[in-house]
């Protein structure tokens, strides 16, 4: 965590976007015929990946080492893969062990089975297979496992556990062998079914109505403003849970009253949201590169190995990969689990602040360890987690705010957080979630075969 204290490319991108959209899952794992071409939006024209911002494209030079073709591919490939991840994680049920990017332009979708006969239903969805032992499903038995056995252990020389999806594995992080084998074994685990990463350093929290502004809680302490939110009528933004408590005051970066904290969680989770006064308006913005502003259009939730930026009231804006997510990380301060790990930089001051992929809201910053000089790794605690925990619904430039619904109905609604694989229904037709995220107005089920398959 951070403590709380001080248009080549797109053209080249669009070239290949016909190879990339999916055609429709094979007749072999049941799924209805692709909608006639150029009769619905891609899935990266419905995300926006097909007209990155320039802070996104810039900082994803700087940071990944790419040219602006590249970082402009990768952004529309991201955002196809994840509508192709989410057709064979339906398609395969309870066999699903995951799905993950590599390549430089993140050009290789793999999906893995524990069943070598669906080796063809993948890789005719352009994706490459692999046949593991665990399904996703037997990894997070094994994690909630650990996560049991930290709430009665030490785990101050195991500050992390997680699931890793391209080893098959559950891996923990600890100060010594000897130190992972005795977490593991009170866990009630087999020591050979769990990775085990020996480091010396120690995940730390960042703390110190544009996402990335500074923000001042009672006057002291510093942290980073996340997304802009509401609640109703009532405008805010979301932020780390260990910047403040309920009832603490923040003061904006000019120094002005600002607002409150209506709830705050942590440990166990790193979530809060803030409401203004009157004299803020929340906007879909987020501080990118050189002060220009990133417009937020949705959450949908990105894979493993996709890019993804931050922006931070010390550090500024910076981009990394996402190298896992469902991770448990023991802080000093306390647990928390359902973390993402990232291979973005950041450092005291920038905790709350803002990750996003593409226009795409991720979570907002929680903690990690080293800095923007030499590099180092940072947690984010997801969007779509929090939005859903407080009934918030995200401020996004793609449509005006929808309140979310109370209680769960199998209709689709605007506002409400649907995660991958949950059924709802839509003009009397039944379609299945293909990536986590919160519904805007724009995004019906009919018309994002991005986000929604029908069944």
């Amino acid at each position: 965590m951070v403590h709380r204290h001080a248009v080549t490319g797109r053209r080249a991108a669009l070239a290949v976007l016909g190879a990339l959209v999916a055609t429709g899952i094979p007749s072999a794992v049941a799924a209805e015929p692709a909608p006639p071409a150029g009769s619905l939006p891609s899935a990266a024209q419905t995300v926006g990946a097909d007209r990155p911002p320039a802070p996104v494209l810039h900082a994803m030079e700087r940071d990944l080492g790419l040219t602006a073709a590249q970082a402009t591919l990768r952004l529309v490939n991201e955002a196809e893969a994840g509508t192709r991840a989410g057709r064979l994680r339906n398609a395969l049920g309870s066999r699903f062990a995951g799905a993950w990017l590599r390549g430089t332009t993140s050009q290789e979708l793999f999906v893995a089975t524990t069943q070598a006969a669906d080796v063809p239903a993948i890789k005719a969805q352009g994706a490459k297979a692999a046949v593991v032992k665990r399904t996703l499903r037997d990894l997070g038995a094994a994690k909630r496992k650990l996560d049991t056995a930290a709430a009665r252990v030490s785990t101050r020389d195991t500050p992390l556990w997680y699931v890793d999806v391209p080893l098959n594995r559950v891996t923990v992080q600890a100060r010594s062998k000897a130190a992972a084998a005795a977490f593991v074994k009170a866990a009630g685990l087999d020591g050979k079914s769990v990775g085990v990463k020996v480091a010396a350093s120690r995940p730390r929290l960042l703390t110190d109505l544009t996402g990335g502004d500074a923000y001042y809680i009672n006057g002291a302490a510093r942290c980073s403003v996340g997304f802009s939110v509401t609640k109703g009528t009532q405008q805010g933004f979301a932020s780390a849970g260990h910047c403040g408590r309920p009832g603490d005051r923040t003061t904006g970066y000019n120094n002005a009253a600002q607002g409150t904290f209506q709830a705050s969680t942590f440990p166990g989770r790193d979530m809060s949201w803030v409401a203004v006064n009157d004299q803020w308006t929340a906007t879909a913005n987020v501080k990118g590169e050189g002060g220009q502003n990133v417009q937020i259009t949705g959450s949908v939730q990105a894979l493993v190995g996709a890019a993804v930026c931050r922006s931070g009231s010390t550090s500024g804006w910076h981009c990394g990969r996402i190298e896992q997510h469902d991770t448990s990380v023991s802080y000093p301060e306390g647990r928390v689990d359902g973390l993402t790990q990232t291979t973005v930089c950041a450092e005291p001051g920038d905790s709350g602040g803002p990750f996003v992929a593409g226009t795409q809201a991720q979570g907002v910053t929680s903690g990690g360890s080293g800095d923007c000089a030499s590099g180092g790794t940072t947690f984010y605690q997801p969007i779509n987690p929090l939005l859903s925990q407080y009934g918030l619904t995200l401020k996004t430039a793609a449509a005006a705010a929808a309140a979310p619904q109370e209680n769960a109905a199998p209709t689709w609604r605007a506002g409400r957080v649907y995660e991958a694989g949950a059924t709802v229904t839509h003009a009397g037709v039944r379609y299945r979630c293909l990536q986590t995220h919160q519904a805007q107005g724009v995004w019906a089920p009919a018309g994002t075969p991005a986000l929604w398959q029908r069944v």
